[in-house]
């Protein structure tokens, strides 16, 4: 929703009959959630693409011959506070290894999967119980 969409919808709320107080109040958060929201999407859009301009700069740079290609995504993760240090290093690596290794698999081609047929098919069959009574 652009801005002036929220706009409207406030200027409706604000002219609806008082007497609907609970109902215009939850209309007025729901507006509200929905505009903080917007405003983190917005800002997670926005470090994603410096993040994405930062790495692409940077093989730009590396495949240039650049002497210090890093610095570009260096000063990013800086800026962010990302930086890995000490111990986050070797957790860093091992889970990006084991995402690469998730993501091959779900690109592998899966094997069809055979239909039992009825007859075949297991049944969970329980006990039979009598109430005493």
């Amino acid at each position: 929703m652009t801005r002036s969409e929220f706009d409207d919808i406030r200027a409706h709320i604000a002219a609806e009959d008082p007497r609907s107080g609970d109902l215009l109040e939850i209309a007025h958060t729901l507006l509200d959630d929905l505009e903080q929201l917007r405003m983190r999407e917005a800002i997670l859009r926005t470090n994603y693409l410096r993040l994405l301009t930062a790495a692409r700069a940077t093989m730009a740079a590396d495949m240039a011959g650049d002497a210090a290609p890093m610095t570009f995504l260096t000063h990013e993760l800086e800026e962010h506070g990302q930086m890995p240090s000490g111990e986050q290093i070797q957790h860093i690596l091992s889970d990006a290894r084991a995402g690469q290794t998730l993501l091959a698999r779900l690109e592998e081609p899966s094997a069809p999967r055979r239909s039992i047929p009825a007859r075949l098919a297991v049944r969970c069959v329980g006990a039979t119980r009598r109430l005493r009574g």
